[in-house]
Order: C-alpha cells, then sequence, then structure tokens
C-alpha cells in the first residue's frame, strides 16, 4: 500500500501544531484528520478508521493518555498504531502513554524530516510481517496472525498492535531467549527509537493478560516464551 493511501489523524489542541504537521504529512502524500480534543478525536478515528493517530499528551477534556486508552477499547481501531508526540518527555509520562497501548513516544521539538521517518517506520511495521508464522497454539493460548487476535481458553484478548507483535515473537520458538536487541529491532524497527523501559511495560500487561507463567525474564539478557 503506498504512502498516498494511508491515512492519519492528528490530535493536539494548538492550531498552529495542527497546520505544521498536517502540511508536512500532506507534502509526503498521506491523508490527514485533525481534532483538537481527544473525545473528537475518537469520534473521528471510529469514521475514517486512520492508519495511525497522533496525540498530544496535554489536551483540554480528554488528555491524550486517556484518549489513547479509549481508542485501544474500540475494535475496528486495535490494528491503528498510535504515538505520542507531546513536549512532556518524563519516565513516568512515557510509561503511562505505552500503558494505555501506544506504540511509540516522540518527545518534541522534532524535525519533520525525523518525524515522518518515525511515522513511515511504524508503518511499515504494518506491512512486514508476511514472512512470520502465520499462527501458533501453545496450551490455552491461539495466537491468529492473519487476523491479529490472541485467544485465552477460548476468550479473545485485546492486545494492541505492539502487545501482539512482542507475544508474536516470543511464542514462535518457545524456549528461545530473545536479547532486547532482538525484540526492539524485530518488533519496533531499526528505524524507531526506544528504550529498554518500553520493552518491560509491554512484557507486563502482557503477562497481566495471559497469565505469569509463560513468559519468563531472564536477567540481564531478555526474555523467553515456556509452554
Amino acid at each position: 500500500m503506498s504512502q498516498d493511501n494511508k491515512k492519519i489523524l492528528i490530535v493536539d489542541d494548538e492550531q498552529d501544531i495542527l497546520e505544521f504537521i498536517s502540511y508536512n504529512l500532506k507534502k509526503e502524500g498521506f491523508e490527514v484528520e485533525t481534532a483538537d480534543n481527544g473525545r473528537d478525536a475518537i469520534d473521528i478515528a471510529k469514521k475514517t478508521k486512520p492508519d495511525l493517530i497522533i496525540l498530544d499528551v496535554m489536551m483540554p477534556e480528554m488528555d491524550g493518555i486517556e484518549t489513547c486508552a479509549e481508542m485501544r477499547k474500540i475494535d475496528s481501531l486495535k490494528d491503528t498504531f498510535v504515538t505520542f508526540l507531546t513536549a512532556r518527555g518524563e519516565d513516568y509520562s512515557q510509561i503511562a502513554g505505552f500503558d494505555a497501548g501506544a506504540d511509540d513516544y516522540i518527545i518534541k521539538p522534532v524535525k519533520p524530516r525525523v518525524l515522518t521517518s518515525r511515522i513511515k517506520a511504524m508503518l511499515r511495521r504494518g506491512t512486514t510481517s508476511d514472512d512470520k508464522p502465520k499462527g501458533n497454539v501453545i496450551g490455552d493460548l491461539v495466537i491468529d496472525r492473519d487476523r491479529y487476535i490472541v485467544t485465552k481458553s477460548g476468550e479473545e484478548l485485546n492486545l494492541p498492535k505492539k502487545e501482539f507483535e512482542l507475544l508474536s515473537l516470543l511464542i514462535s520458538t518457545p524456549g528461545k531467549v530473545f536479547n532486547r536487541d532482538t525484540i526492539l529491532s524485530s518488533v519496533w524497527g531499526e528505524d524507531v527509537v526506544v528504550g529498554d523501559r518500553t520493552i518491560d511495560v509491554h512484557i507486563r500487561k502482557l503477562r497481566e493478560k495471559i497469565g505469569d507463567k509463560y513468559i519468563k525474564t531472564i536477567k540481564g539478557v531478555g526474555y523467553k516464551f515456556e509452554a
């Protein structure tokens, strides 16, 4: 799918930022929608089903963290990429963002070329999974790659895209220890800069949903999946 077919929703309460980002993304061939608050963003996202949503953290009515969490509850937006673009660079803000289901967290100010590069890298992650296993069944877990669905004991789990890809990577070779570098490059890609804490947050969220027994921590190395 070309960039011309990709839809991006930008959500920020500052009009000049909306206009600036919109201009640069449209120049790259993206279709762009905008919203200046979280509630409107949710309504627009339901209607337009964007490929990627860019959220500010600090907004009136509903902040970006709450907006992201609400979007992740909507089935039609489960596979939509979400990134924060915000001046809030504190660790706790980033952790809250990933906890809410974000795929990336970009700190302002950022150069337009860097922003578009990060966006293109995220969108590429959605088109490069054809060479990976299509499905796995281990114990009471079933992972369906074609439909991005995971079920546990017959009950469908709500996993954001990055949680799904992380689980899919670990479950692809049970017993194998995946180090952090491998996890970062496989799940987030070489062009996206995230820290080790990002992995830890996603592992914690996965354990909350599938149980503690499956994913084992290998101290100083990484993680492995055990049947």
